[in-house]
């Protein structure tokens, strides 16, 4: 396993549902259009992410990451949402995928297991544990990771904004893959 090549913001991954392209800032008000539904946000720990003030932090933390995404609609471009990597370390070998959010006209369809496949399948290329972190409150999130396999390895609290938020870790293992 090269580690050394590890590029956490690759030009496209795609598969025949989804296209992550590498978040640009010029995608900013079309992301927030999406990001704006108050819904999208009701179970993750910043439930006032819609506003445009509080998305701006987050979208400009995501462009600072040099590791996010946006999601695609691989047939017809729409954007479906962003996501990223974070927090890697090459000594544990494990990458944790985050700050996801899709649009609710995706939700319980196939773009957001598409996606994490692709974030996946790229990153145990490089590392043998990848990490989700996940709003105690946030079930949808929790029930999608347990689908792709990841189990819940503890609990912990988040700061966020000078908050501390309870979030439950999960791990993929590359062997349980």
């Amino acid at each position: 396993m090269n580690t050394s090549n590890f590029n956490l913001q690759p030009e496209v991954l795609e598969d025949d549902i989804t296209k992550l392209i590498p978040l640009k800032e010029g995608h900013f008000d079309a992301l927030y259009e999406v990001a704006s539904d108050p819904l999208i946000w009701e179970q993750h720990p910043m439930k006032d992410r819609y506003k445009i003030e509080v998305f701006r932090s987050f979208f400009d933390a995501a462009i600072n990451s040099q590791s996010s995404f946006l999601i695609l609609d691989k047939n017809t471009n729409e954007i479906v949402g962003n996501t990223r990597y974070y927090d890697y370390n090459a000594e544990k070998s494990s990458i944790a995928i985050g700050f996801t959010f899709i649009a609710r006209k995706f939700w319980g369809g196939l773009h957001n297991k598409s996606n994490k496949k692709l974030l996946m399948d790229y990153a145990f290329k490089y590392v043998n544990t990848i990490v989700f972190h996940i709003g105690a409150e946030n079930i949808r999130s929790q029930k999608a990771v347990a689908k792709l396999g990841a189990v819940k390895t503890k609990e912990m609290m988040v700061s966020s904004n000078g908050v501390d938020l309870p979030h439950f870790e999960y791990e993929l293992s590359k062997a349980d893959y």
